[in-house]
């Protein structure tokens, strides 16, 4: 049941919570060093030095501070025409207020959030998912072969996808969502569905927070405009998705460990964005790092490539789950250095990080050819990918068309790298 789902989600909601909680009241409870003091209100830069907080039904404050981190986050994007009201259409921050599965339901967009609450609500089986999107296709910033196998069990759970349509109008009528959309051909359609999720990206929270008041800029984009953390206000510094870097957790809490080394006059090198894997929950999960042949070919980057299907995996075929592939691009030379990977399929995020290690340390394909994988093992993959590139491989990619690819791109004329 919906509740049950419910439940052990928010089980573990609530433990980690719980956890970050009480290690802020133990600090707060140390009597010796009083190393934090936590303020429940809403805060407004009076300068770049002072901050006024306010609290319901109390007096507001003033405290002086030589530094100031600001960590506003985001929030989901809306739409002036459309009404979200959090309980029929909703956005991520309503979606988790749900009393039950919804029998049919509506997701205005097709990017990573928007596919992974597909992949969600289909895989339970009880849900009639509907997806918008403008683009011809889903992750429309991802290769086709990693949109593909997405779409494909997507497709397989029974959703459907209105690819090339444009959303019309979305109301609210008798308790229930009818949308309309027009086709690229002309065609029209309305539909109606239980719910509406809104997953149309999200915007920073700096509305109120006095930046007018202590210096600091936002950029064309609507963002705190910042350099390593720092703002244009030169003791203020920000952190997470109000910089506008990447919206990601981890991101978030690199920048905020970076700003307080920083504001304490420590030497820190600046963060390297280049080398963050992501991990996307769908089905199957994919994980990636660095350039896809999308990137590289925009920047007009010749380069190196290896596939390897799951299906040649023996740890995939013991587990019977075949579904994806490791997929590595290098530079066009002899250092083969990696400009980054995409791995689809079972346990793909496990099989990240190592190659995002190397791509921070500016490293070619060696290290990974040299070294002993575990056995049987999903990264085993990975070890056959750069064997193919470095021409070691058993495997011959012009013998296993279907499975295997190496090949070598330049200006759009991809050509392959094995010939018996």
């Amino acid at each position: 049941t919906y509740k049950e789902v419910s439940d052990y989600v928010n089980e573990a909601i609530f433990e980690r919570k719980f956890q970050l909680n009480l290690h802020l009241r133990i600090l707060q409870e140390q009597p010796a060093q009083k190393l934090v003091t936590y303020v429940k209100g809403t805060g407004k830069l009076l300068s770049n030095h002072e901050v006024s907080i306010s609290r319901e039904n109390e007096k507001s404050e003033t405290i002086y501070a030589e530094n100031i981190l600001i960590a506003t986050g985001s929030r989901p994007r809306k739409l002036p025409h459309i009404p979200v009201d959090e309980k029929i259409i909703l956005t991520s921050d309503g979606i988790h207020h749900l009393k039950e599965f919804p029998k049919s339901m509506v997701i205005l967009g097709a990017g990573i959030v928007g596919c992974e609450y597909a992949t969600i609500f289909s895989n339970f089986a009880r849900t009639k998912v509907y997806m918008i999107d403008r683009a011809d296709r889903i992750l429309p910033f991802e290769d086709e072969d990693v949109v593909n196998i997405v779409a494909k069990n997507l497709s397989q759970n029974d959703v459907v996808i209105h690819n090339e349509a444009k959303l019309e109008r979305m109301e609210v009528l008798n308790g229930e969502v009818e949308y309309e959309i027009s086709h690229k051909d002309g065609r029209r359609e309305v539909i109606k569905v239980e719910k509406a999720l809104l997953s149309i990206g999200r915007v920073p929270n700096v509305e109120g927070l006095g930046l007018e008041n202590s210096g600091v800029k936002l950029n064309d984009k609507g963002y705190i405009e910042e350099n390593s953390t720092q703002t244009t206000t030169s003791n203020i510094y920000a952190a997470g998705d109000v910089s506008g870097r990447i919206a990601l957790v981890n991101v978030g809490e690199r920048e905020g460990r970076h700003a307080v080394v920083r504001m304490f006059g420590k030497p820190i090198p600046s963060i390297i964005y280049d080398n963050i894997s992501t991990i996307m929950f769908l089905n199957p999960e994919v994980a990636a790092v660095g350039m896809n042949e999308q990137e590289a070919k925009a920047k007009g980057i010749t380069y190196k490539l290896a596939k390897y299907d799951y299906s040649c995996i023996a740890r995939a075929i013991a587990m019977h789950k075949t579904d994806g592939f490791f997929k590595i691009l290098v530079t066009n030379d002899n250092h083969m250095k990696i400009l980054g990977m995409r791995a689809v399929g079972q346990h793909a995020s496990t099989a990240i990080q190592a190659v995002a290690l190397l791509i921070s340390m500016n490293k070619g394909i060696d290290e990974i050819t040299n070294l002993m994988h575990p056995h049987p093992s999903i990264i085993e993959g990975i070890q056959e990918c750069v064997r193919m590139l470095k021409g070691k491989s058993i495997y011959k990619s012009s013998v296993f068309r279907d499975k295997l690819q190496c090949y070598r791109c330049e200006e759009g004329v991809c050509t392959p790298l094995q010939t018996l």
